[in-house]
């Protein structure tokens, strides 16, 4: 057994470029798991670079220079976001205050619905246990109005921080995009001459992050619009706030459409109960969730996710329990990446034994 392991071992092993890679790869995972708070605002910054890579590049074939083709590309995207915040904020703001007065009213309907359980099936349920069911959701909604409190008086510092966010990451997005080819000089210096690995799990893996970035920031947009306007042509109430809900739900592929599903049923069914208006909405939520997982998922990446659905909610989970909302917005780009490493592991020729040119 300690034989295999040593060949093993020395047979992955013995290049360098493995080595290095491993290396990287293993400081880098150490730097986000530490210090993910303090690299928030990069995080963030890479990921609007990636999105808005594609029309910097695009301007740049036209003729401009890179300056300019970033400057006009980030003060539009800076423009056309600050206009739709300006709209949607204050209409989400609006619908989250209407549905806080409206949950004591909630509540108390489908404390009625859980009380008619026990006469219509009777020996299945009991009164007992429903009053021990609404014990627990009243002390939940407790725990979660405290949570609000606590950070409700926190949001001076929360405010102080987006200030931060608000200036650091457009300029760090500007400067990315206008010194991209610097930066990745720069970058290429600090690593090996001999960097044939690293540079070819590089290559598929920058294509692929910008694919599924861009596709990703796309189908929130999508399907955050579609399902809003569904839920205000049914006149189903906070139809901006469960749209919104709805369009997130996409970053956890798989899992947030089946718990997406239950606020949008619930607010159906407290406000037609079980009725054929409610039965068309859902009918028509799913219709979307279908069309979300079957066009438009195929359509947007096509060349980003070449991965099976277990492996993918098995990366949501292990790297959103590592780093929380970015190890779940990242979790299919770092999939590819351990999959293409070891592809490019597996595959490589051990030194020994590749045939000199």
């Amino acid at each position: 057994m300690l034989s295999w392991l040593k060949k093993w071992y020395t047979h992955k092993f013995s290049d360098p470029q493995v080595v290095v890679l491993f290396l990287m790869l293993l400081i880098g995972f150490l730097a986000i798991y530490w210090l993910g708070g303090i690299l928030a605002p990069l995080l963030v910054a890479i990921a609007f670079a990636y999105l808005l890579e594609w029309p910097v590049a695009r301007l740049s074939r036209m003729g401009l220079s890179r300056s300019i083709s970033t400057t006009l590309v980030v003060m539009t995207f800076l423009t056309l976001s600050t206009l739709i915040l300006m709209w949607i904020m204050p209409l989400f703001w609006h619908q989250g205050r209407t549905l806080l007065r409206d949950m004591p009213i909630m509540i108390e309907q489908g404390r009625q619905y859980l009380l008619e359980l026990p006469d219509a099936f009777p020996g299945m349920i009991s009164t007992e246990q429903v009053n021990i069911f609404m014990q627990s959701v009243d002390e939940r909604l407790m725990a979660f109005g405290r949570d609000m409190l606590s950070l409700s008086l926190a949001s001076i510092v929360d405010l102080v921080a987006l200030m931060i966010y608000l200036i650091l990451v457009p300029l760090l997005v500007f400067f990315m995009l206008k010194d991209k080819k610097l930066l990745q000089e720069r970058f290429t210096a600090l690593l090996p001459s001999e960097r044939k690995l690293i540079s070819q799990v590089w290559h598929e893996m920058n294509l692929q992050i910008m694919n599924y970035i861009r596709g990703k920031i796309l189908e929130i947009i999508i399907v955050g619009a579609v399902s809003y306007a569904v839920f205000a042509m049914f006149g189903l109430n906070y139809p901006l706030l469960l749209g919104v809900l709805v369009g997130f739900s996409v970053l956890i592929p798989y899992i947030g459409a089946a718990v997406v599903t239950l606020p949008i049923a619930l607010v159906a069914l407290f406000q037609w109960g079980f009725s054929a208006q409610f039965g068309y909405l859902m009918l028509a939520y799913g219709l979307i969730q279908a069309l979300d997982g079957n066009l438009l998922v195929p359509l947007l990446f096509a060349e980003a996710i070449d991965l099976h659905p277990v492996f993918i909610i098995v990366a949501v989970l292990f790297f959103g329990g590592l780093f929380g909302f970015w190890g779940i917005f990242f979790a299919i780009p770092l999939a590819s990446l351990v999959k293409a490493t070891i592809t490019a592991w597996s595959t490589r020729v051990h030194p020994a034994t590749e045939v000199p040119e």
